[in-house]
């Protein structure tokens, strides 16, 4: 194995998922499913090439805002930008559905986020406990809508950065 050799020896498994799939894309992917800061040859044994090979293509992924860099640790750690997953998902809406959709799924999700915020009497999830019951189907019920109430939240913000896009010729700030 040279010192960029893109695949090294590996189980018949892992090859599979990796047929057709180059050492960036590999990184890529690898990055992307890792949730907290990780070093750079821990992605390469998830994307199953050198740590040379793994720390070059991380570092022009983090050029390109797609992972952010912590070059402060010895190895440097890695992670996936959320913010840039979020614009890339605002951007797609941006392009499927008209500004008139858009406007019209905020308006859907506000009205959701209202029906939890009277349900349970704040507007915070972060300040509903869930455990107030003993009932372990209640419990269950109360996450299952915290969760969903957060996920709304999250959902009106996107489409409001897809609005925002839309509205904007593709750019945040009119130009």
């Amino acid at each position: 194995m040279t010192e960029f050799d893109p695949v090294p020896e590996s189980d018949t498994a892992r090859r599979r998922w990796q047929e057709g799939t180059d050492t960036f894309g590999r990184v890529y992917d690898a990055v992307l499913g890792v949730t907290s800061p990780t070093s750079y040859t821990e992605i390469a044994e998830l994307a199953d090439c050198s740590p040379n090979a793994a720390k070059k293509h991380l570092e022009r992924l983090a050029e390109m805002g797609i992972v952010r860099a912590d070059r402060e640790n010895s190895p440097a750690q890695y992670q996936r930008n959320d913010g840039y997953l979020e614009w890339q998902d605002a951007s797609r809406i941006a392009n499927e559905l008209s500004i008139d959709e858009i406007i019209d799924r905020v308006a859907a999700l506000e009205e959701r986020r209202t029906e939890y915020e009277d349900q349970f009497g704040t507007t915070d999830p972060t300040e509903v406990s869930v455990f107030d019951h003993d009932d372990h189907e209640a419990v269950h019920k109360r996450m299952t809508a915290i969760n969903e109430w957060q996920g709304t939240i999250r959902d009106i913000r996107l489409y409001e950065l897809a609005r925002q896009l839309s509205q904007n010729d593709g750019h945040l700030i009119p130009a």
